[in-house]
């Protein structure tokens, strides 16, 4: 990773396998074959942050759409733009992000492409299973989930919460707040 982080500094234009032979010592073929390869991006990122960040944490979680033509690639649909005010065609990312109180920065975590629902699950089940799938990694460097007001309904944040996160949001705007009278 190291010797692909200085290529992705020094190279001017486009990135490709073949861009990145010129320029250093491995093949194109070598590239391709390494790339096919799984890395583990958010264990990566996290011991980043552990030894450059404090330890006062919170974890932010947003999606975040990505306009996109085609037909063909794998996960197009129609997904919500914040930008737009309504749903698009295109791509759509969900970022972890790690945010560090003291320092007043962000750093990322992960991205997840949202692909592949099953028959009956919602967007937000999908999204609950991408943080749950990723519980502990994420506990190791805050228990404080940051979501906008999207989440803050009981399908997403009572799950969560039984796994021991705290979840910080802004109610929605239909949000009916009502205690139930108990008394005679």
């Amino acid at each position: 990773m190291l010797h692909l982080f200085s290529l992705f500094l020094s190279i001017k234009g486009r990135l490709n396998f073949l861009q990145l032979e010129r320029f250093r010592k491995f093949d194109e073929q070598s590239y391709r074959n390494n790339f096919e390869k799984e890395f583990e991006f958010l264990e990566f990122n996290k011991n980043l942050i552990k030894e450059h960040c404090s330890p006062n944490l919170a974890i932010a979680f947003d999606p975040s759409f990505i306009s996109k033509s085609g037909k063909k690639t794998p996960g197009t649909g129609y997904f919500w733009s914040g930008c737009a005010g309504r749903t698009k065609w295109g791509l759509e990312i969900s970022g972890l992000a790690a945010i560090d109180c003291e320092n007043h920065t962000a750093l990322h975590l992960e991205a997840v492409q949202t692909v592949g629902l099953k028959e009956n699950e919602t967007l937000v089940h999908y999204y609950l299973k991408i943080i749950l799938e990723r519980k502990n990694g994420l506990q190791e460097l805050s228990k404080c989930i940051l979501v906008d007001a999207y989440f803050s309904k009981t399908t997403f944040v009572n799950p969560l919460v039984n796994e021991g996160f705290t979840i910080i949001s802004r109610l929605r705007d239909d949000a009916d707040l009502r205690y139930n009278f108990e008394g005679e």
